[in-house]
């Protein structure tokens, strides 16, 4: 029996923390640009959304989704006081299996900065088949993965407060 598919964006509301004084750093991908700014916009405008206001939202670009782990390490090195990053790219399937050794590197990449900072590194990559699957995730039937990402930093945000 096939799964309905659904918008991936929908969530429920939340109890956020205070984000007076909290500071997202996004790093985005300019490979695939016409799938990752449509990201990039998503998870802006979430950020927005719930009360962040666009200073304290830093945007940084980086050639393709294999350079996202190495600028997380870089933006957190260079900049203590960001308090949760969003990884945004777009690998999709070719005809060799580059595809699986990027998606693989870069999932475990963003995980590893994550736990070895205890910070919110939040994968943000699609790793699709084709430019239509990207496109239904970039903003189409399938939501945003932007905004989930977006959400996602948000929620982990609230839980590093309610632990502290």
């Amino acid at each position: 029996m096939e799964e309905k598919k659904k918008n991936l964006s929908d969530f429920n509301s939340f109890k956020l923390p205070s984000l007076q004084n909290i500071t997202i750093g996004i790093i985005v991908s300019e490979w695939n640009d016409f799938v990752t700014e449509a990201l990039k916009e998503g998870a802006i405008s979430t950020l927005l959304e719930f009360g962040l206001k666009k200073e304290q939202i830093e945007v940084y670009y980086v050639p393709g989704s294999f350079e996202l782990p190495t600028a997380a390490v870089m933006l957190l090195e260079a900049h203590p006081d960001i308090d949760g990053i969003i990884c945004l790219g777009c690998v999709i399937q070719g005809e060799t299996r580059h595809f699986e050794f990027i998606s693989q590197a870069v999932a475990t990449g963003i995980m590893k900065i994550g736990v070895e900072y205890a910070s919110p590194v939040i994968f943000g990559v699609l790793t699709c088949d084709t430019i239509e699957q990207a496109k239904e995730r970039a903003g189409g039937k399938h939501g945003n993965k932007g905004v989930e990402a977006a959400v996602s930093c948000l929620k982990m945000l609230a839980l590093e407060r309610k632990l502290k």
